[in-house]
C-alpha cells in the first residue's frame, strides 16, 4: 500500500506540473481542467491508500523481502459460477446507451441493474423462513 500510495502521489504532482505547462502553452481551459482534476483523483487515491497504511501499520506487500506465505490467507468469498456480473453490466451498458438514445432504454437499463444487482446480493440466500407447500 504504501508504495502504491507514493505512485499514485507523485502520479498527481505530475499532473499537476503537466496541466500548468499546457496552460501555459495552450491557455485552453478544458484540458487544463482535465489533467487538474485528473491531478485530484489521483490525490484522493493517494490519500486513501497513505492513510489506510498509516492505520494497518506493516503490510507484507510493502517489503521486498517478504515471502508468499505472510500475506493474509483469506480474501473473502468469491463466487467463480455466478452470471450476475455480466447481466449488471450489461444493464449499466443499456442504462449508458438509453442516457444517448431515447428515455425507454434508459428506464429498461435501470430496471435490469436493479434486478440484477438484486440477484447478484441474494444469489446464496436460501429462503430459510419460507415454509414449504405441503400438498
Amino acid at each position: 500500500m504504501l508504495i502504491g500510495g507514493f505512485l499514485f502521489f507523485f502520479g498527481g504532482v505530475f499532473y499537476i506540473i503537466t496541466g500548468a505547462i499546457y496552460y501555459a502553452v495552450s491557455r485552453e481551459p478544458v484540458g487544463t481542467t482535465a489533467l487538474i482534476l485528473t491531478a485530484g483523483l489521483a490525490e484522493l487515491i493517494a490519500f486513501f491508500l497513505l492513510f489506510t497504511q498509516n492505520r494497518l501499520g506493516y503490510q507484507p506487500e510493502d517489503n521486498s523481502e517478504a515471502n508468499q506465505n505472510e500475506a493474509p490467507a483469506d480474501y473473502g468469498f468469491f463466487s467463480p459460477h455466478s452470471w450476475w456480473p455480466m447481466i449488471v453490466a450489461a444493464g449499466t451498458a443499456i442504462t449508458f446507451l438509453g442516457l444517448v438514445f431515447a428515455v425507454w432504454i434508459f428506464l429498461l437499463g435501470i430496471g435490469l441493474v436493479l434486478f440484477s444487482v438484486w440477484g447478484w446480493l441474494f444469489e446464496y440466500w436460501k429462503f430459510e423462513r419460507v415454509e414449504p407447500i405441503r400438498h
